[in-house]
């Protein structure tokens, strides 16, 4: 299943809170957990920060893809968060991140974890969507335009 037809209203926050890595990682943990696609919030916190500790997930041109493996997950689950302010997540050009990409997937299954960073590359090619993206107004515009409605 591609990236786009998981994405749904329930698992994107528009805007996110957080001014912290940490706290982002925390709040779109969060989403998913209310989602009901988690089972363990703290294992999956867990796992995304044991991967953020081997080196930053701040790639360039303000987009992050904090991610992680877990078994608190039974299939690919996505989380979207987009900071109106932007973060410092150590990202490769400097910059502040504003749009988030939140993939944890279960330890067996590396396969739908690289589709899905794979698609959110070519996604992040587009400057001008990814500016569309951060200047979405609520959840509902964010799915619209993944989905090209």
């Amino acid at each position: 299943m591609a990236l786009v037809e998981r994405i749904e209203e329930r698992i994107v926050k528009v805007p996110l809170e957080s001014a912290t890595r940490d706290g982002v990682i925390d709040e779109l943990v969060g989403v998913l957990a209310a989602a009901g696609l988690i089972t363990d919030r703290e294992a999956a916190r867990a796992a995304v920060m044991e991967r953020e500790a081997k080196g930053s997930t701040g790639l360039a041109e303000g987009i992050a893809v904090p991610h992680g493996k877990t078994p608190a997950v039974k299939d690919l689950a996505v989380a979207i968060g987009v900071s109106r302010e932007g973060v410092d997540f150590g990202a490769m050009d400097g910059l502040p991140s504003r749009l988030f990409f939140l993939i944890m997937a279960p330890p067996d299954k590396a396969g739908p974890h690289i589709e899905a960073l794979a698609e959110i590359a070519r996604m992040a090619r587009s400057k001008a969507f990814c500016r569309a993206l951060v200047g979405a107004g609520d959840a509902r515009e964010v799915v619209e335009l993944l989905r090209g409605d």
